[in-house]
């Protein structure tokens, strides 16, 4: 009898605890958890914590309410400080199915000595693409890049499944983080990078070739601060502006199998696997004779 009783207040207290009211009351504590931090180490990171896919809307607004509007102890609360980009070119190098990204970003000369003097002697660059669907980037290949010092660290994040088609992958996200001096901004300054991408197998079409487009990074910069504050850590957006961003747009033609081919190429290849296993069977026979 008294287990029975031990066993039924077991259930009352399971139904109490996962009742719909009770869930709705704990969820803004599971929301306090996922704020994000600044200490994290990449900024992806903690957007991918709550979001599932990369979508434009959801990234631009985790940028400008969370990353970017997150308190800067050592700067004044009415500070107006933007860093400004003066011109971004972009284009695609190599041929075929593996080919490169190039970027030249152009930074506009301010005068930001006494900024420089509250920040440490070093920040980070921060560039993130936003990669479109059909384009990978290889997070094995990519670590090798940070291993010979041409990036201060990297990562992928979103679908780096890298065996998926086009049709059946998500969007990808590269964050890079080259390490700068703060004083870059005070002089004309140009950086360049190169980032490696490869094409997924693509859906068949009329052309023979399907479209990828890209669009400009988001930059931001991280900088910790001298004084020893709880949010020692303070994050710029490099705002566009008036740069030259013309050239930031690239198009990327993929091959792809055509529609009115399916026929003859399915034809062929079973041709060619049918002979392949009577070759392997009749030189089996052969053999054991």
């Amino acid at each position: 009898m008294g287990t029975i009783q031990a066993f039924v207040h077991l259930l009352a207290w399971v139904s109490i605890t996962w009742s719909p009211g009770i869930v709705h009351s704990l969820s803004p504590l599971v929301m306090d958890s996922e704020k994000f931090s600044p200490m994290n180490k990449f900024l992806m990171q903690s957007y991918y914590d709550r979001h599932t896919n990369l979508h434009n809307s959801d990234f631009e607004n985790f940028v400008s309410q969370e990353v970017t509007s997150s308190l800067c102890e050592v700067l004044p609360d009415n500070h107006d400080l933007v860093w400004r980009l003066s011109d971004i070119k972009r284009n695609l190098t190599g041929e075929g199915s593996h080919r490169s990204v190039s970027t030249l970003i152009k930074f506009q000369s301010q005068h930001l000595k006494s900024l420089s003097e509250l920040l440490s002697h070093s920040c980070e660059l921060i560039i993130i693409e936003r990669l479109p669907s059909g384009v990978f980037a290889d997070p094995f290949e990519l670590q090798h890049l940070v291993h010979r010092g041409v990036f201060s660290d990297i990562a992928v994040f979103g679908d780096t499944n890298l065996e998926l088609p086009s049709f059946l992958s998500n969007r990808s996200v590269v964050e890079i983080h080259l390490v700068v001096d703060p004083n870059i901004f005070q002089k004309p300054t140009d950086i360049k990078t190169e980032l490696p991408l490869h094409a997924r197998y693509q859906s068949l079409n009329e052309t023979g070739y399907s479209t990828v487009e890209f669009g400009a990074p988001d930059m931001l910069v991280r900088c910790s601060t001298k004084d020893k504050v709880e949010n020692h850590y303070c994050f710029f957006q490099l705002e566009k502006g008036d740069a030259n961003v013309y050239d930031s747009h690239i198009v990327w033609r993929i091959p792809s199998g055509i529609n009115k081919h399916v026929g003859l190429v399915s034809t062929v290849t079973f041709t060619a696997a049918l002979l392949s296993t009577l070759t392997i069977v009749v030189a089996s026979l052969y053999y054991f004779k």
